[in-house]
């Protein structure tokens, strides 16, 4: 893509076309439309750099991508798998060693694992990230909230998070609230929004047919997608990074093990830790009128906080329609009452 008059990248403009071709949704979960892809609902905003992703970006074996729906651990897991796989160069601090500086204690996990539809956001940069991605030293960790339909990867490891939908609706919510500009309309009413989280409208979905889709390829291909659950995450961390080692490819040593490595990543990585970081406190993700604090990513990350903001009846009907939508996929949350 070559920069034009307006600093913005002409080849750019196709998919820009593309995208506003796409069928609309008038509203959406925050202050801005949907278009829908492939059977999925993209914030308007995101769906030209979801189709130059697409088209142009390739991948290497050694790449790995963590895909979530927004607000399910993508922040958590980009700080954890960086962790893991960078443990060589920056390993964590272990008994004796709290001296050592970390990059996760002075940079966002954002600014380590960049989003790839941020990279191919043509606000983000008036040229293509072509060189960036080619300059990142393998493996390159990058993350993505695209379904596995748009997901431009073929014979690299992918991670998937899942969280339970009705925490993920709560969070977003939250999220949706804290980053929209000052004096800008608030936020879709939360009677209206649910009915929209509940028909599949929301960034991403719907979340059924988006967690459908990655189970599936774990299934078929167990050696390259591997599908974690956010609640077993935060119900066994240890347990659970050693099987993301495994899975990447760096498992722990024995002396490893016996030093604490693998604890000593979680607590690197517990929410308490990140969000004392000063970059997670006062930094700032995203440019121009999109630019919110990074603090909007760190809120309590707890399972069944959903308890505190929506009726039994919302959540018996959210889980009912997620339990049928799953039906025959071979995936089952059982979510009722968490």
């Amino acid at each position: 893509m070559v920069a034009g008059e307006n600093g913005r990248a002409d080849g750019f403009c196709k998919y820009e076309a593309q995208a506003s071709s796409l069928p609309a949704s008038p509203r959406g979960q925050g202050s801005f439309p949907y278009r829908k892809f492939r059977g999925f609902w993209y914030p308007e905003h995101l769906m030209a750099p979801t189709l130059a992703m697409l088209d142009t970006f390739a991948a290497r074996p050694t790449d790995v991508i963590l895909a979530t729906m927004p607000k399910s651990g993508a922040t958590w897991l980009k700080a954890l798998v960086y962790a893991v796989v960078r443990r060589g160069r920056h390993p964590p601090a272990l008994a004796g060693n709290e001296r050592h500086h970390h990059p996760l204690l002075a940079s966002s996990p954002h600014e380590l694992v960049p989003f790839m539809h941020d990279l191919y956001n043509e606000n983000h940069s008036s040229a293509p990230p072509g060189p960036f991605l080619e300059g990142m030293p393998s493996p390159r960790v990058l993350a993505v909230h695209a379904p596995f339909t748009a997901l431009p990867a073929s014979g690299c490891r992918v991670v998937y998070l899942c969280r339970d939908p009705k925490d993920g609706f709560v969070s977003l919510r939250h999220f949706l609230d804290e980053k929209k500009p000052e004096g800008s309309p608030a936020i879709t009413p939360l009677a209206e929004a649910f009915d929209l989280f509940c028909d599949g409208v929301s960034p991403f979905g719907p979340v059924w047919d988006h967690m459908a889709g990655y189970w599936k390829e774990s299934v078929a291909r167990p050696g390259e997608v591997m599908f974690l659950r956010y609640e077993q995450l935060k119900e066994d961390a240890v347990g659970s990074v050693t099987r993301l080692a495994e899975f990447l490819g760096c498992p722990f040593t024995d002396e490893e093990v016996a030093g604490g490595v693998p604890e000593a990543i979680v607590a690197l990585c517990s929410m308490d830790r990140m969000r004392s970081v000063q970059a997670n406190r006062d930094g700032m993700h995203g440019t121009g009128g999109r630019s919110f604090k990074n603090s909007a990513f760190f809120r309590k990350g707890e399972v069944g906080d959903w308890k505190a903001h929506m009726t039994p009846e919302m959540a018996r009907r959210l889980d009912d329609i997620v339990e049928e939508k799953l039906r025959g996929s071979g995936l089952s949350l059982s979510l009722t009452g968490n």
